[in-house]
């Protein structure tokens, strides 16, 4: 009995998975068709439609695995101990000074070998 259970779930989802993709198709070929129609009024369709799209698709088996995974996600984004102001700031002059550094010595290199390869040559930069 449990092998049919999971049958008719199996069947159920891939229903559901077809009704979402028909939902968010409608909402793309709806939008082309009505594009006469007011912005607002297109958006305010759109948004229902998919909205309606994520309801179904959240019913599924794998919506429910996505839906605790978001959940486990928010709740360790909140666990994690974010800089300061201060910290992020001096952070950020540290990558801008490092950057500057590293792009002048890359321009000196590269003056360096156009000349080097100019004189080899014999063609003057």
């Amino acid at each position: 009995m449990s092998a049919n259970t999971e049958s008719q779930t199996n069947q159920m989802d891939g229903l559901k998975w077809v009704i979402t993709i028909a939902l968010l198709a409608a909402a793309v070929v709806g939008n082309y068709i009505y594009g006469d129609v007011m912005v607002v009024f297109r958006a305010l369709g759109v948004i229902v439609l998919v909205v309606l799209a994520g309801i179904i698709a959240s019913r599924t088996a794998k919506g429910q695995t996505f839906l605790n995974f978001a959940k486990e996600s928010r709740t360790e984004v909140r666990k994690v101990v974010w800089p300061s102001r201060k910290e992020a700031t001096n952070t950020t002059a540290i990558v801008l000074v490092a950057t500057v550094i590293v792009a002048l010595l890359l321009w000196g290199l590269d003056g360096i070998l156009v000349r080097v390869v100019g004189m080899a040559t014999g063609i003057s930069a």
